[in-house]
């Protein structure tokens, strides 16, 4: 079976848009704001989930009826998988954000006085927590499906 020119080139599109940031790194390019990096990375990840998303449904479609058949599964737990999935993202994205803004104001006020050790670290493992708390939510969702 022949591919087609899209299914060809269409993983390769995807290998360059997300080697592009990296480009952007190795440069040092100190022109573009940090929020505008950081807008052009999140970008370039839903193209590559688009990329890749349509590559796949391109390969479903030209697969057997047999390939296709034997997928199982209904619809409720796709959404539980999914829904799992999106709980251990946001809630690693939101510790994330929290330790970025606690962990420098932690290393601040240990460097100030060495006694505040116990009450910074506080604040950076409250953080971390967050994170713990999407993956048992996870968990919990995937052994109910």
């Amino acid at each position: 079976m022949m591919l087609s020119l899209i299914e060809a080139f269409l993983p390769l599109a995807a290998l360059v848009l997300t080697m592009v940031p990296l480009v952007w790194v190795a440069k040092k390019d100190t022109r573009m704001n940090p929020g505008k990096k950081l807008l052009a990375q999140v970008c370039l990840f839903f193209g590559v989930f688009l990329l890749v998303s349509i590559f796949e449904l391109t390969s479903i479609r030209a697969a057997d009826e047999e390939v296709v058949n034997a997928i199982t599964g209904t619809v409720a737990q796709g959404a539980g998988f999914i829904s799992a999935a999106l709980a251990v993202g946001f809630s690693s994205l939101g510790a994330g954000i929290a330790v970025a803004a606690a962990a420098p104001a932690a290393i601040g006020a240990i460097s100030e006085n060495g006694d505040n050790f116990g009450k910074a670290m506080i604040f950076v493992a409250l953080g971390e927590g967050v994170a713990i708390y999407g993956v048992l939510v996870a968990i919990l969702i995937i052994n109910k499906l």
